[in-house]
């Protein structure tokens, strides 16, 4: 088994853009109230896979992380996992977020490899500026972006102790001199290379595949390059899944590939409950 871990939950995007983690527009669609972020979420997952893996999960594991069910503001969600094979090639393991209410709200099966990761070609992702004015996202917008603008972020100090106090991460990993970026920060960016690019007034990350290509420290400036990899419809909810890798390095520099990101979201909800 991998060690537990309780934490109280926090709607870190109160306030925010999307309608989603606001309790009125939630409940409109058919929810108890706003939406924990699915990225918060990961945070609380990743914290026993650090437990256990340290830097060798940070540095080249991969984690295909699913959000089922909502979490809401307050709630413990208690994380739970174990390893569920080992070979010369990989661990692999499954982890749990867990709710009284809910049971099972998110679940990511895990491998550390015992080698290094393949790499990606940053010829294949190109950079562009971000639009002045965001289209509303629709097929039409999403399908007419062939590179999405990119997102930039500096992860220095201020960056990280604001971040670990959102996600409640207690973690000396991510702290001090020379400390790891949190990979939950990677899907945070993910988001933005949605939401920086098409507008959209609520909207719900489903999950996504992530592969952690190399260290990334307090201090790296982070930049997501990416495109629009597909777009399909369920049960009435247009989804889209972005092909992302983003890059660390120092301000104005090129950077190094530190993660590979398939990131999907539903862009379209049906329309609200009425009343």
């Amino acid at each position: 088994m991998l060690p537990e871990y309780r934490v109280k939950a926090r709607n870190t995007a109160a306030g925010g853009e999307n309608g989603m983690h606001d309790d009125a527009v939630a409940q409109k669609f058919g929810f108890r109230g706003a939406l924990v972020p699915g990225v918060t979420v990961y945070a609380y997952l990743t914290h026993p896979l650090v437990s256990e893996f340290g830097t060798g999960w940070l540095d080249r594991g991969v984690t295909n992380v699913r959000f089922v069910k909502p979490v809401m503001e307050g709630e413990e969600v208690v994380v739970t996992g174990e390893i569920t094979d080992r070979t010369a090639q990989a661990i692999t393991a499954r982890v749990a977020a867990i709710t009284a209410a809910s049971g099972e709200c998110a679940t990511a099966t895990v491998t550390l490899p015992a080698g290094l990761p393949t790499p990606v070609n940053l010829v294949h992702y190109a950079s562009a500026s971000l639009p002045s004015e965001r289209p509303l996202a629709t097929k039409e917008a999403l399908l007419g972006m062939s590179v999405l603008g990119t997102p930039i972020a500096l992860y220095d100090d201020g960056a990280a102790s604001a971040y670990l106090d959102r996600v409640s991460d207690p973690h000396a990993i991510y702290r001090g001199p020379g400390a790891r970026i949190h990979p939950a920060f990677y899907l945070s960016e993910a988001n933005r290379a949605l939401s920086r690019n098409v507008h959209m007034p609520a909207w719900i990350h489903v999950g996504s595949v992530v592969r952690h290509l190399a260290a990334a420290r307090i201090g790296d400036t982070l930049t997501t390059r990416g495109r629009v990899r597909s777009l399909f419809e369920k049960k009435g909810k247009e989804f889209v899944e972005l092909d992302l890798v983003i890059t660390a390095g120092a301000p104005g520099a090129s950077g190094r590939a530190i993660a590979h990101v398939l990131h999907t979201a539903i862009y379209r909800l049906p329309a609200p409950v009425a009343g």
